[in-house]
């Protein structure tokens, strides 16, 4: 069952319907879903949908000419064979479809391209000349993103400036992960999103049928599954030196999340290779370098500013607990390093991936007008605030601390403090306090509201709060896990 990705599919099926020659790029990373929308969008419609492999430029062209001369095309009754790509890239133009565009679907492009680097100028010149006038739809789709964003869509490609659509596919967020688990509990949607995270065929590894611990042993820790070896091979498909690669993100996972942290933790003398290698991790989109959400451009330019994270769920679920065990799971002590090392471990691990759920929430509700006020900026606040200390006469210190999530008007003027809190314990009345504390020199300038995120309720002093507050607003686990079935 296909699950999710209407908004891909509509901006696909928009341009299928415009009265005009289409030329879409679509790409993203490995297992993030775009073969399956591809075919999705494709049912129902006639179509040739070829995948490249890596092949000799002669191979790939020999494939491609027997998928087009599948069709009923004229030069099929002279050729079985274009030969060259001029021909067959024209031989489009021919298909005999009679309703719709005439379709034709490049999977892995950039395999084709690497067999022959003159294809982007035989299909612009193609493009320029007939295509773009006739009634066709070519998407060309890759999972390489840096070849995808610094040769295709670059200035000196020749093909820049040519498509009519580029849509980066991003991971799917938790309401469409969650629909992969309709029958867990709120509590276990959370878990299950916190160890996969958003890509479909991590997600599709799970049977949701069974339990979270039993899918974590049978699918993950055991050997011969699927995603037992997904790490290192995405690794070995996209890097070299992949041992370094392998410090780095364990690094990061186990919460250095400061570059010289990452450079000593990884044993990497020179910050400034560390740099590099984060920087193409970032753009396989595993790691995220995170800043402050009020911080200017400026800042966002200084190499030494930010903190760095997984934004891939599973990475991190990897390297936190499987990465450093895998003697122990290749000798099969699935049990074992479940139940001593994930196990007591993992409602805590999850809170992370919670927070995100929670943003995700949050943009939900601007899209619903359910805000107190629409913000311009919101994620996660890091700097020095004023933190409650009942030791000290004034009874307050200013610390070094972080506010899960910060959302900020326009003008600056209106701010909401989010504080998620992902644990079996009600969101105490002190905890609410410490949030109230936070970016207390502002509120001489801004008004401030508050938004309360929690698993496992507030207690009764909050919910008293909340009735006669105007500023502060509850969320439970319900309420937030369930937002999208809600009106």
């Amino acid at each position: 069952m296909f699950i999710g990705r209407e908004t891909e599919l509509q901006f696909l099926q928009d341009k299928y319907e415009e009265n005009k020659g289409q030329l879409i790029v679509l790409y993203g990373r490995r297992r993030v879903g775009k073969t399956e929308t591809l075919r999705e969008f494709c049912k129902d419609k006639p179509h040739v949908f070829f995948s490249c492999t890596q092949s000799i430029d002669r191979v790939q062209l020999a494939r491609f000419s027997k998928q087009i001369l599948r069709e009923n095309i004229p030069a099929r009754q002279y050729i079985s064979e274009f030969t060259d790509w001029e021909k067959a890239f024209h031989a489009i133009l021919e298909l005999p479809y009679k309703t719709g565009k005439k379709l034709v679907v490049i999977d892995e492009f950039p395999y084709m391209c690497k067999g022959n680097k003159s294809i982007p100028s035989i299909l612009q010149n193609l493009w320029d000349t007939e295509l773009k006038d006739s009634n066709v739809m070519i998407i060309l789709c890759g999972s390489a993103m840096s070849f995808i964003e610094k040769e295709l869509l670059a200035e000196k490609n020749p093909l820049y400036g040519r498509a009519t659509g580029i849509y980066k596919m991003n991971k799917m967020g938790f309401y469409d992960a969650a629909r992969f688990f309709p029958n867990y509990s709120a509590e276990d949607k959370i878990l299950a999103y916190a160890v996969l995270g958003g890509i479909p065929h991590y997600l599709s590894q799970f049977n949701p049928q069974i339990s979270i611990s039993e899918n974590i042993k049978r699918n993950i820790l055991s050997k011969g599954s699927i995603l037992y070896s997904e790490a290192d091979f995405l690794l070995h498909q996209e890097l070299r030196e992949t041992p370094i690669y392998n410090s780095i993100i364990e690094a990061v996972a186990l919460g250095n999340t400061r570059l010289n942290d990452i450079s000593q933790k990884s044993l990497i003398e020179d910050t400034s290779k560390t740099s590099v290698y984060l920087k193409n991790l970032i753009e396989l989109d595993i790691v995220e370098r995170e800043f402050s959400v009020d911080v200017g451009i400026k800042e966002r330019a200084n190499t030494n500013r930010g903190i760095y994270r997984l934004t891939d769920n599973f990475f991190r679920f990897w390297y936190t607990f499987c990465f450093a065990n895998l003697s122990q799971l290749e000798d099969g002590d699935v049990e074992g390093v479940y139940e001593y090392l994930i196990k007591p471990s993992l409602h805590e691990f999850a809170s992370l991936a919670f927070e995100d759920v929670c943003k995700e929430f949050v943009r939900g509700l601007q899209r619903k007008n359910a805000l107190p006020f629409r913000y311009a900026k919101m994620g996660r606040w890091i700097g020095k605030t004023t933190v409650r200390d009942n030791s000290l006469k004034n009874g307050a210190r200013t610390a070094e601390t972080e506010i899960d999530l910060l959302a900020i008007d326009k003008e600056a003027k209106k701010y909401l403090i989010g504080e998620c809190k992902f644990k079996h314990s009600q969101f105490a009345y002190s905890e609410y306090l410490d949030t109230l504390a936070k970016l207390a020199p502002q509120k001489e300038k801004a008004k401030f509201y508050y938004a309360l995120f929690s698993e496992s309720g507030f207690d009764g002093k909050i919910t008293e709060k909340a009735r006669t507050s105007e500023n502060l607003y509850l969320y439970d686990l319900d309420m937030i896990v369930n937002f999208e079935n809600n009106p």
